[in-house]
């Protein structure tokens, strides 16, 4: 690869021939992003089998503390594409589906039946929950390309949850996840290259690999990507660098960058792309935000009613 190719920060497709056993490996191992749909519409009958796997998804307890918001209207689209960071796949896809915790569908059959509740108080839910908020938007992605469809997920919904509130107007108990574009893909993309199973699975307890496993690792994982050095990248990651780490370990990034000629794929990852000095930025913010929606589970239980006793 030259550099001035601009390598995706998604990573290097992987056209390595492979054999599988049955077609339901060969859907999972050959899956990828789509950002690339045709203008035409998601079947009623269609759109109905992939929902209906996204509900059968494993849930704790059986609880489903989940909602889908379903979306194909090109007006709804074209403002998440916007809000989300000027994504036009979004806007492009036939159907968006927004991935929401619910325990607002809970609380009210609590009341209903007058049964004890404190979902949105409790850490344990939360975590749970978003569990099977995940879980249920992977089998309906994993459903989708057997029905012939592309996907892609959306992670920057965290950048206006509060717009999403409003747009769908989601009730207290109800939090934006994750955003799943659908459509029918112009192309099939090939699939991006990952770690090996030799890396990621440790057998009976974690195995710290030394030094040289983990940078074959990643450089089998992005073999020959290099971005090209500009100013503005320099003065970037010069900044990131100094925000997080200070001014010494700035130098010796800076120093590494000019050395090597171009910006490897970690440092483009969190020096350029996701920047490390803004990732952490909000924390409070995200916060005030659960607790708007009613979640609280970060602050020590009240019961209701017993706020004011000492």
């Amino acid at each position: 690869m030259h550099m001035h190719d601009e390598p995706s920060h998604h990573g290097i497709d992987d056209d390595r021939a492979q054999s599988y056993p049955n077609p339901t490996m060969q859907l999972l191992l050959q899956r990828a992003s789509c950002r690339s749909f045709e203008d035409k519409p998601i079947p009623d009958d269609v759109m109905r089998l992939v929902l209906e796997a996204g509900i059968h998804a494993p849930t704790g307890g059986n609880l489903q503390p989940y909602s889908i918001i379903k979306s194909d209207n090109k007006q709804t689209a074209a403002k998440l594409a916007k809000l989300c960071g000027e994504q036009p796949w979004i806007a492009d896809a036939a159907t968006n589906l927004l991935f929401c915790i619910d325990w607002r569908r809970l609380e009210r059959w609590a009341e209903l039946e007058i049964a004890p509740f404190a979902g949105m108080a409790a850490f344990r839910n939360f975590w749970i929950t978003f569990q099977d908020v995940i879980i249920s938007a992977q089998n309906i992605c994993t459903a989708a390309d057997t029905m012939g469809l592309g996907s892609v997920y959306i992670g920057t919904v965290m950048e206006c949850f509060r717009e999403l509130v409003e747009m769908f107007k989601l009730p207290k108990g109800v939090f934006p996840v994750v955003l799943l574009c659908l459509g029918y893909p112009k192309q099939r993309p090939l699939p991006r290259r990952k770690l090996g199973v030799d890396i990621v699975v440790h057998d009976e307890t974690y195995h710290e690999p030394n030094d040289k496993t983990i940078r074959e690792a990643y450089q089998d994982k992005y073999p020959n990507w290099k971005l090209q050095i500009t100013e503005e990248r320099l003065e970037i990651m010069r900044r990131v660098c100094r925000n997080v780490h200070g001014d010494e370990f700035a130098d010796r990034c800076i120093e590494k960058v000019k050395a090597q000629g171009y910006f490897s794929p970690v440092q483009n990852y969190f020096g350029l792309h996701y920047q490390a000095d803004f990732m952490p930025q909000g924390n409070e913010e995200f916060l005030a935000m659960m607790e708007e929606r009613g979640f609280t589970w970060f602050k020590n239980y009240v019961p209701k009613g017993m706020e004011y006793q000492s």
